[in-house]
Parts: structure tokens; sequence; C-alpha cells
């Protein structure tokens, strides 16, 4: 049977006017003669950078990296080279922290021109290549160039750890009535590469409710899958998306985690308020963006109740998503913004409702 506080107003997917936000814009695409603009920083293009500084060696016949191909150095590898390494190796390494700092300068300031951007004072800049020292070193560096032209704007690595802040973020998509008897819920972040599922507790040890803060959010388990790795339809996507879930009710029903009724979900492209896609999913495997197909909806078909109540889904764009994860720490300033760095660039802007309660449900 459904709670009867179920009946009171849940955000519709790709909703504008959050608990604690209004979204200003998000999946925003900018073009010019080269091409779009935030493909310029984004995990390619870093390593194209490498790749352009390396060739110079390369062509002198003293190559540091060998016959390596650039895509085969892991991050942890790049870092012990800057940190220890050959000279030169770490030189090309340096050389392209340099490249992928102005190029993400050059973007900001294009977000900037946009009206819906206009006014931003701080943006968190989350997605895989934020973790580690080279990305937080190309991302203060591109701070350190804004600063130089005295752009009014705060510029950091965004706070949770970008492989939890696409789930923890799903807690602000969440009616505040949902918590009211229970401390979790379920989020999905989907990726063009990966997609994980997990279970989010509040972490402020207690019930949620009106007035709880979310400030103390954290992953509390969750399961990755490398669909990027794979030959699979979407269908078998879903399916393997469901038994993601379904395992991590069964870990919360075994442990005695509060569970609510309630699936958050991250997924690139633009979110329509019938759930389904209206682009930008060319990294997901499958088609992704036909009218007919609505995930929000193939969930709740497969996983029609949590805990004895009706399941409710809620689906955002994933950058939207991990910028909300930065809610508590942005109770400070009014406008601010979230780029996340990964196969492409995903961007969205938020306007705070109350900037002194912001973070809080």
């Amino acid at each position: 049977m459904a709670d009867e506080g179920q009946n009171l107003p849940v955000a519709g997917h790709g909703s504008l006017c959050l608990p604690s936000v209004v979204v200003d814009g998000y999946n925003v695409e900018i073009k010019d003669d080269e091409g779009f603009v935030g493909d310029r920083a984004s995990r390619r293009a870093f390593c194209e950078s490498l790749e352009r500084w390396r060739e110079p060696l390369r062509k002198a016949g003293n190559d540091p990296f060998g016959d390596r191909d650039i895509t085969d150095l892991g991050k942890k590898e790049l870092e012990a080279i800057l940190a220890k390494g050959d000279p030169e190796a770490a030189a090309v390494v340096q050389g392209a922290i340099e490249d992928f700092a102005q190029a993400l300068a050059h973007v900001i300031r294009r977000f900037l021109r946009l009206k819906s951007w206009q006014d931003t004072e701080r943006i968190a800049v989350g997605g895989g290549f934020r973790s580690g020292r080279i990305g937080e070193l190309a991302i203060a560096r591109a701070g350190v160039i804004l600063k130089a032209e005295d752009i009014p704007l705060e510029i950091a690595p965004i706070g949770n750890h970008p492989d939890e802040a696409g789930l923890v973020g799903a807690v602000h998509l969440a009616p505040a009535w949902i918590f009211g008897a229970h401390d979790s819920i379920l989020a999905v972040d989907i990726g063009g590469t990966n997609i994980r599922a997990g279970v989010v507790q509040l972490g402020n040890g207690k019930k949620g409710g009106k007035g709880s803060s979310f400030a103390k959010a954290k992953v509390w388990k969750s399961e990755l899958w490398r669909h990027g790795d794979e030959k699979v339809k979407r269908d078998e996507a879903v399916e393997r998306l469901v038994a993601m879930l379904e395992k991590a009710i069964r870990s919360a029903e075994k442990e005695g985690v509060a569970l609510a009724p309630f699936v958050g979900i991250g997924c690139p492209g633009k979110i329509e308020e019938d759930g389904s896609i209206g682009g930008g999913t060319q990294n997901l495997p499958g088609n992704w963006e036909s009218s007919r197909f609505k995930l929000p909806q193939s969930l709740r078909e497969a996983i029609p109740t949590i805990g004895g109540h009706d399941t409710v889904v809620v689906m955002h764009n994933d950058a939207v998503v991990q910028g909300l994860s930065e809610l508590p720490v942005m109770r400070d300033v009014e406008r601010w913004g979230v780029l996340t760095v990964g196969t492409g660039l995903g961007n969205a802007r938020f306007t705070n409702r109350n900037a002194s309660t912001a973070g809080e449900e």
C-alpha cells in the first residue's frame, strides 16, 4: 500500500525548480568554428595534449614513454611520473596540465557570457578527471588564470569523491516528507562508461524530515558496472541496473537500513518531464532517446514497491545531480555552477532559493 504522504508533490523529471535551488540551465552546448567548446576541456582533450607534447621527443628518438599508447597510462602512473619520474616525461605531463587549464579557463569564460550563467560566484569541478593530483592542479591553475584576469569567480574541485558525488546529490531530488520514517535512498549515476548504483544515507544519525540537513549524506554501499567494456543493448543495460538495485535493496533490508521508497537517477542528456531523454546520450548503450523509452517508468515496473510502499523515481541530468551534492557548501553564495569533466563536459548552473538555508530540506 502506498504512503498517504506520497500524494504530496514530488519534483518532476528534469525539473528546474527543486526544493533548495532553481536550475538556471544545464546540458548547455556552446559551438564555435572549431566545434563544441566544451570538448576542449574533456578527458580526451587532455590525452590529446599529452600526445602533442610527446611528439617532439618521439621525433628526436628519446620518447620517455617508449612505444606505449598514451591512453594506456593510468592516472596514478602519470601522477608518479609528475612527482618523481623522468624529468622530460614529467615536463610532458606539466605541459598537458597547462594546456587543459587554459582550455578550462576559456570554457568558463564562454559560459559566463551566457545569460543563464551571468553573475556566477563559484564553480565546482567534478567528473572523473577531478580525482587525483593532476586534475586538482589543472583546476587550480585555471582558477589562477581567471583571477589574474580579475574575473570575480571561485573555482574548486567538487567536495565529494567524483565516484560518489553523482549518488550523494540524488538526496536533493527527494521530497523531505519521504524521509519521515527513513534515513536512506537508492541512487543511480549513469555515465558514458560506467553505471553506478547504491544506497545513500543522510549520515546525520536520525531519520530525515523537514529541517534535516543533508550535509553529512554519504554512500553506504554501491556497485559499479563498466558497460563501456561490453557490447550490450539498452534493455540489457536496464536489466543489469534493476539487478543492481534489487541487490542494494536486499542488503539494506538485511542490515536494517531504513530505505525510503525512492530512487534518484542522474543521467546524461536533456531530461524531459515525462522521463524520456531529449538528446546527449550518444555514449550510452543502445537508443536511449526514443520517445517510447522512459527509464523511470521501466524501473517502477521492475521494482513497484520498496519496503511495502509504492516506489517513487525521479531522474535528472547527471551534472545537475552531481552539482546538488555541493549544496551544503554553497550556502554562502547565491549563484553557482558545476562542470563535470569526463567523456564530455557536463554543466549546470543553480540559484539558491534561500542562500542562508540552501542544503537543508
